[in-house]
């Protein structure tokens, strides 16, 4: 009895001894390959090489190198234990996504903190007479309330309309739907300040009697009225800014809401409009009802966006003209006033309004994944 005991002993002792060596063999892997790219990053970053160069051997060298690390954590767990490959593999290759997290969100938002609750040089700790800024003063005050202006309007009217544009197209000949979709979409693929400059000169203002290159006042003296300085009129230039956005986030929230409509099964409206149901209803108590989680989550994206407007406003008024946010504050604040402290507050009280809708989208993304179990 003893002699089997022993024997058990020493066959879970080699055991042990076994998957030790072939844990350690295998940390050696992405040992050596995180060696072999951390001494890459030193060259390019001393390398006296054109800049061209360096750019397009670290774009090449870190997709190589990412692909390098994942084949070398997949090396590491496919020799592992069946017991441990089970344990470890979720958190193999979610680190790497938690690791860049934490050294590009975390960190700076407790760096960020820290800073602010420091004066302009850094140097002197002034508690939170920062925040006190953040929320007393005249340009801070005229943010939240331009903010609040773009939540209501630009995020309302961008669901809104689009929709309104996914029920229509939905409706019309496919042959025309995907053109339609398509020219709707469009300003999606444009940056913020190419959109910018494009309704600048939609918006572009000369004096009476000049040659008007703007598009809206060559309409209005070719009308026969005066033209007009759009963003310097108060508080409609707001409204001028907020139209930009809404041509450019309509055609996100039509292509999402536009497949969840197409989502819809065709008995559900049918069995409204034998049951006596008109358009209205149906749209109403079935469609609306069957597509509110895509209504929720699309509305919350583009509420995220909107709280974080910075492009637009910057590029065509500055903020000045009673038009400016909370973003632009904070660049305003760090990077002309040169106040570092005020700045990382106003970031932080940003954070803070943003966390709560990023919070009820992903409960809501949570509650979907759910149902689709």
């Amino acid at each position: 009895m003893s002699g089997t005991k022993k024997k058990e002993q020493n066959s879970v002792l080699q055991q042990l001894i076994t998957d030790v060596g072939r844990l350690l063999v295998s940390l050696f892997v992405p040992l050596i390959t995180f060696v072999v790219l951390w001494r890459v990053f030193l060259f390019l970053r001393d390398s006296h090489a054109s800049h061209g160069i360096i750019a397009t051997v670290a774009i090449i060298w870190g997709v190589g190198g990412v692909l390098a690390l994942f084949f070398a954590a997949n090396f590491v767990i496919e020799r592992l234990p069946n017991q441990w490959r089970e344990r470890l593999t979720p958190y193999v290759f979610v680190g790497p996504a938690i690791a860049v997290l934490t050294w590009y969100l975390f960190l700076p938002t407790l760096r960020s903190f820290y800073i602010s609750l420091f004066d302009a040089s850094g140097k002197h700790f002034v508690g939170l007479s920062n925040y006190v800024f953040a929320f007393t003063s005249h340009a801070m005050l005229e943010s939240f309330r331009n903010n609040l202006f773009w939540l209501i309007i630009g995020s309302g009217l961008s669901v809104g309309f689009g929709l309104l544009i996914a029920v229509l197209t939905d409706r019309t000949d496919p042959k025309f739907e995907a053109f339609i979709k398509g020219l709707i979409f469009m300003p999606m693929a444009i940056s913020m300040v190419g959109a910018s400059v494009i309704w600048k000169f939609i918006y572009s203002y000369r004096p009476a009697g000049a040659e008007q290159i703007g598009v809206l006042n060559a309409i209005v003296t070719a009308l026969g009225g005066k033209p007009q300085p759009w963003l310097l009129l108060r508080p409609w230039n707001n409204l001028f800014l907020i139209a930009i956005l809404i041509w450019l986030q309509t055609g996100f929230a039509m292509v999402i809401i536009s497949a969840a409509i197409k989502g819809i099964p065709s008995e559900l409206p049918e069995a409204g409009r034998i049951d006596g149901a008109n358009e209205t209803q149906i749209f109403f108590r079935i469609t609306i009802p069957y597509i509110r989680g895509t209504l929720v989550t699309v509305s919350t994206t583009i509420v995220i966006f909107t709280l974080k407007i910075f492009d637009i406003v910057q590029a065509m008024t500055g903020g000045n003209f009673g038009t400016q946010v909370i973003a632009n504050e904070q660049y305003v604040q760090m990077f002309r006033a040169f106040n570092f402290g005020r700045g990382a507050a106003i970031a932080i009280v940003l954070l803070v309004l943003v966390i709560p809708v990023m919070w009820y989208n992903l409960r809501q993304f949570s509650g979907q994944t759910e149902a689709f179990r």
